[in-house]
């Protein structure tokens, strides 16, 4: 237990680690020079680094106004509801599901013909423990809690990437990586609308703008704006976002430039990462795991289709933000929703490239706004389900892939709880 929990916190959920050493072995396989290993891994690494400071600005600024919302709507993180609180009861579970797990995933992955390699460190982390607090709510306890916990698990990083592979190699053009992203269901969804109603011949990178309005053509630019507008709406509604001794103007400046700089950080490192982990992965690919392919955050797809991911933003968070109001007015699930910035920008912005790439400006817009209505659905639902182990937990990071697999292993958990 010691040396995988050593593993487990100091490798696999130390995503710079991780790929750099993914990177380190792909190229030792293919026996490059020591100069080309050392360069290539430690590239890997400083591109992981750099995306992962770059998903961290944006969380921060996201993450403020979630916590402005829920203080204002008097939302509190009870005990026992909370990743803190289940950790501290269930960690070891967990760690032991995911270790259990990776063993299986390789294995799919080697012997069958689903050739994914999951990547995301942290999804490393967050996909069991999801799975494992759906078990805990069906009844499942003791070692068939971290047998369940691993199988389903492995399934889940084996076959969600694997089964959206054709959308992503449409939208990026690149069949070379999978993205591994609770995004996935989102992203089909919105992929499958887009395609029945969108018409790919008019891309979201392909706008008319006026020459004057050149700017908006810029991710980080059109993202900070963005921004700044929804913290002076939120600054407006919950005055408790704007900290002591600031304005709600220069507050909402100061964030919407935080914004900017993480989109321009992050699709940084996405660059850096993609030049250096895809070839060295190719090693591995062709000597350990014949044909396969690296399942990457979604943060990868940004750097395709950058107008889609801001009007994907946009879409999900007045389509979710509407359905929320509506949802709590009419206490559609018996409890309180907050608005879900944080799944509204990462995985509807996957959805929106995903419905882009199958239908342009069009597909992008009804597909993620069709998607958003299933982030709701499944916040609301997972809410419920998750009532006594990581309801608050997953009311700010749900309406996703995490959101649907609870679900699934707590009817899992249902059939096994006896047991």
């Amino acid at each position: 237990m010691v040396v995988i929990n050593w593993i487990a916190k100091n490798v696999l959920q130390n995503p710079p680690i991780l790929l750099g050493l993914i990177a380190a072995l792909g190229l030792v396989i293919q026996r490059k020079p020591f100069a080309d290993i050392i360069k290539g891994s430690l590239t890997a690494a400083f591109g992981m680094l750099i995306l992962t400071e770059g998903v961290n600005m944006l969380t921060g600024t996201i993450a403020s106004i979630n916590t402005a919302v829920q203080t204002q709507m008097g939302v509190k993180v009870a005990k026992g509801l909370s990743d803190i609180t289940f950790t501290a009861d269930y960690g070891g579970a967990v760690g032991m599901a995911m270790f259990l797990g990776l063993i299986i995933h390789l294995l799919i992955a080697r012997f069958t013909p689903v050739k994914t390699i999951f990547l995301t460190g942290h999804m490393l982390w967050w996909v069991p423990f999801v799975i494992i607090a759906g078990l805990v709510e069906g009844g499942v306890r003791g070692n068939l809690l971290i047998i369940l916990g691993a199988i389903i698990s492995a399934c889940y990083w084996s076959f969600m990437p694997w089964i959206m592979r054709h959308y992503v190699w449409d939208a990026t053009g690149d069949d070379s990586f999978l993205i591994g992203h609770p995004t996935g269901i989102l992203s089909m969804i919105s992929g499958f609308v887009a395609k029945r109603v969108g018409n790919k011949a008019h891309s979201t990178e392909d706008l008319n703008i006026p020459k004057g309005l050149s700017f908006f053509h810029e991710i980080s630019i059109t993202g900070g704006m963005v921004m700044f507008l929804v913290d002076i709406i939120v600054g407006i509604i919950a005055p408790v976002l704007v900290p002591k001794g600031s304005n709600l103007v220069m507050y909402a400046i100061n964030q919407g430039l935080t914004f900017g700089a993480g989109l321009l950080i992050l699709l940084y490192g996405v660059r850096l990462l993609i030049n250096q982990i895809v070839p060295a992965f190719q090693g591995i690919a062709e000597k350990v795991v014949p044909g396969a392919k690296p399942a990457f955050d979604v943060p990868i797809l940004f750097n395709y289709r950058p107008n889609a991911v801001i009007i994907g933003f946009i879409t999900a968070m007045i389509t979710s933000t509407i359905l929320v109001i509506i949802a709590n007015s009419f206490n559609l699930f018996g409890i309180l929703l907050v608005p879900l910035v944080i799944t509204s920008f990462f995985e509807c912005g996957g959805a929106a490239v995903i419905g882009e790439g199958q239908g342009g400006v069009r597909g992008a817009v009804i597909g993620t706004a069709t998607a958003s209505f299933v982030m709701v659905a499944l916040v609301g639902f997972s809410g419920v389900l998750l009532s006594h182990t990581i309801r608050n937990w997953i009311l700010i990071f749900g309406g996703n892939d995490l959101s649907l697999w609870s679900m699934i292993a707590q009817g899992i958990g249902k059939l096994f709880g006896g047991l």
